[in-house]
């Protein structure tokens, strides 16, 4: 992987940094759900979403290099059933953000780190729009002239997978400083996270 890694052009590496960037900064629906995370946990609540987002996105990777996630794309069927599952899922999340009381946003209604880095693993894996995603932007920086293009897509997404943590840890730790802005207001952040959670949802199912 590491002779693969210098034989590819350092221009296209960067350009692929540039354009990685620029998609992550942009809020998609992995950076809403660490917000919403965020703002009921608080800043390592938002991080640890993060991790679990970052790290769902490398298994994405992993399947496009096995070309499995070409395969859902040829099988609109099996994409449905995916699309469906993560969108009851979100759901799920928002019903039961509703429902947490203001007194128990610390103990039972909160989400551990444990909690946050899983939820963030499944949102992201129950999105087959991310694996059609990587799918259509990753092989596109490669070249089969210089090795393997699996390998190139591993090291890739592995670059897209830092990126993209770095950026929405951000995103996750500026709205936990919202959250102890609003400390005492647990109620309201209970109902703002479920409704990012539900049009998290909905755009999901409808789209």
């Amino acid at each position: 992987m590491i002779d693969t890694l210098f034989a590819m052009d350092a221009h296209i590496i960067m350009t692929f940094v540039l354009a990685g960037i620029a998609l992550n900064l942009t809020p998609g629906a992995d950076v809403m759900f660490t917000i919403a995370t965020a703002l009921r946990g608080g800043e390592m609540a938002g991080v640890a979403a993060a991790a679990g987002i970052a790290s769902a996105s490398l298994v994405h990777v992993a399947l496009t290099a096995l070309g499995i996630a070409a395969l859902l794309a040829a099988h609109p069927i099996a994409f449905e059933i995916l699309r469906w599952a993560g969108a009851a899922y979100l759901a799920y999340l928002a019903i039961k953000s509703w429902r947490a009381q203001a007194d128990d946003t610390h103990q039972r209604g909160a989400p551990s780190l444990v909690t946050a880095f899983k939820r963030g693993a499944m949102t992201n894996l129950l999105n087959p729009k991310v694996a059609l995603f990587i799918l259509a932007f990753l092989p596109s920086f490669t070249d089969p002239h210089i090795g393997s293009v699996a390998t190139q897509i591993i090291i890739l997404g592995i670059i897209f997978g830092i990126t993209g943590f770095i950026i929405t840890s951000a995103y996750g730790l500026i709205a936990g400083k919202m959250r102890s802005a609003l400390q005492g207001r647990e109620t309201t952040i209970n109902k703002i996270a479920a409704g990012v959670y539900g049009a998290l949802a909905m755009r999901l199912a409808t789209q």
